[in-house]
Parts: C-alpha cells; structure tokens; sequence
C-alpha cells in the first residue's frame, strides 16, 4: 500500500527535483521509483509507481498537485454541461508512458517478484473530478448523483470502460496482477451503491476477467459495504483496519482472499506495540489460505523507515513454513 513515497529519502531526493507527475509520466523515473523500496525492504511484489488520476487528462480534465493540498482539478465538474466536453481516449496511446515503465519494471525484476498494477475506479475519479480535489462530505459529488443520474451514470460507464481497458493494456504490458482503488466510495451506503456504483465497477472487472490475472477491490470505510464490494468484483477485497480481519473476511466470504488490516499509524509508534497489533492481524487471519498482510491504507509520510523493514521480516518471520 503506497509502498513508494515521502517516508523514504531517495524519493525527497527525486521530488527535490522533478514533480510528482514528472515523475509518472518519464518512464526511467516511473521505474526507478517503483524499485526503491523493493531494493530497501522484503517485500513479495512490487507495486507500479503511478498515481490514478492520470486517465482524468486525456479525458479533457486537467489537474495538478498543489504542495500542501493534493490533486486540484482546473476546471470541476459541477453541471450537466460540464460532461459533454469530456472525450474518450485510446488508453494504449494516450497513458503509454505507464506502459514503457511497466516493460523496463518487469526487465529490472528479472522475474524475482510480480508487479502489481492499479487504477482508480469510477466512483473515486468522479469524486476528485466533480469536487476539486479531496472532500470530507463529497456534497457535490452526491448532489450531481441524485440530481443528475442520467449525466452520472454516463460518466461512470465512460470511465469504467476506459479504465477497464487500461488496466487490460497494463496486463498486456506485463503486470501480475491489478488493484482497483475505490478509495472514497466509503462515503456511500449500501443502497446508493448498488444504484450509483456497483454496476460501473462491476463493469470494469468485467473486462479484465478474461486475462486470468488476480484482480484486487480496495476501498477505504468500507465496512458497511464489504458484501457489496464483493459482489462488484475482485479475487481479493482490500479491507481498512475498522473491522477486525476475521470479522471482515466472515462478511466478504471466505471464497475470496482478502487483503490487510494493520492500522498504517501503529508504524509511528513503538515497534513492539506495532508487532503486537501485526500479531493480532495474522492470529485473525488463522492462517487460512489467501491472506495477504498489508497496512488497512498507504504507509503515512512520516513512518521511520526501519519501522516498514522490521515489520515485513517480522510478518515474513512469523508465517514462513
């Protein structure tokens, strides 16, 4: 989860220099990003450095990151109007930049570990397209949602087409397996899931699922949602560290894998404290074949990284057979 990133010096040392979208969109960047933490700590795949907004430019939707402040969007989607000048694109053309990189990736892995790749869904790139940037209540998000479902609804099923279609041009380029992030759709109950979300997201696993490669469903407050996520798609649903591991797992069904839970913020603390919660996550999972051990979210900027070290060879320590 967010493997690279400001909690390790050589990336400061690349951001002193180049923007965080010069750094996804220059393919030696993209790639040297993604293996500064495989080179640092024992981890079991690698994770594509990229961010999930960039399918929002070639659609017509410019944006940026404001230091401080995140993704802000140029020009948010607020009004019916506003949709009709978004365009579709030929994701092989338009994102080929994260394609080169997922090729020189897999060349420098040398088949030493599989690489995971992502991109948003539907709901979470409408959300930061029509809001701005990040939000707390999303109140435009759901305002246009129930005031507009028609304009909604044909948003979500361009976007999942296009992601869909961008996730099987990553398959082809090489990766090993592809997480969607449906970051902020814990926003969302379960009734306006399934009419405003579910059949996007549904759509766009869809279309992966005849390239066999494991596809991963993450979203963030998710747990009154968990059965819904489910059934929208996914060999393996991402679950926070809001519901304990069993306990989520016993919701989702345990013919699914599932992946987390440990509180990224117990990285902050003392290591014992934080292998004692680990602990806990594995003794949750009882060993029952398709647990993969993550953070319930991204590694925060502020994590020592000896503190990520010592966790993976611990987890390592504890469940190597």
């Amino acid at each position: 989860m967010r493997q690279a990133g400001r909690y390790m010096k050589e990336y400061r040392a690349l951001r002193q220099r180049y923007s965080l979208l010069d750094l996804c969109r220059t393919p030696d960047l993209a790639t040297e990003v993604t293996l500064q933490p495989v080179r640092s700590i024992d981890l079991d795949a690698a994770i594509l450095f990229s961010d999930l907004l960039l399918p929002l430019g070639p659609m017509g939707i410019g944006f940026d990151f404001v230091g401080g402040e995140g993704p802000v969007i140029d020009q948010p989607l607020r009004h019916e109007a506003d949709f009709a000048r978004l365009r579709r694109f030929d994701p092989r053309e338009e994102l080929a930049y994260v394609l080169e990189a997922i090729g020189q990736i897999k060349r420098e892995l040398a088949g030493h570990l599989p690489l995971i790749g992502f991109a948003g869904a539907p709901f979470t790139l409408a959300s930061y397209a029509i809001e701005g940037g990040h939000s707390s209540s999303f109140a435009h998000t759901k305002a246009l949602m129930y005031g507009a479902p028609a304009t909604w609804h044909r948003f979500c099923e361009m976007a999942a087409d296009l992601i869909g279609e961008y996730l099987v041009a990553q398959v082809e380029a090489g990766v090993d397996a592809v997480q969607v992030f449906d970051s902020w759709v814990g926003v969302l109950d379960a009734r306006d899931y399934r009419e405003f979300v579910l059949p996007h997201t549904r759509r766009l696993f869809e279309a992966v699922a005849p390239l066999g490669v494991p596809t991963i469903h993450f979203g963030v407050g998710t747990s009154a949602i968990l059965g819904e996520l489910r059934e929208a798609g996914g060999d393996v649903i991402g679950v926070d560290w809001r519901l304990p591991l069993d306990v989520a797992w016993d919701r989702i069904g345990f013919d699914r894998a599932i992946q987390g839970n440990l509180d990224p913020t117990l990285l902050l603390g003392p290591i014992d404290r934080m292998l004692a919660a680990a602990d806990e996550v594995l003794e949750r999972g009882g060993e029952r074949p398709g647990h993969i051990f993550n953070l319930g979210h991204g590694i925060l900027p502020m994590t020592p990284l000896e503190h990520v070290q010592a966790l993976a060879r611990y987890v390592h320590q504890k469940t190597r057979k």
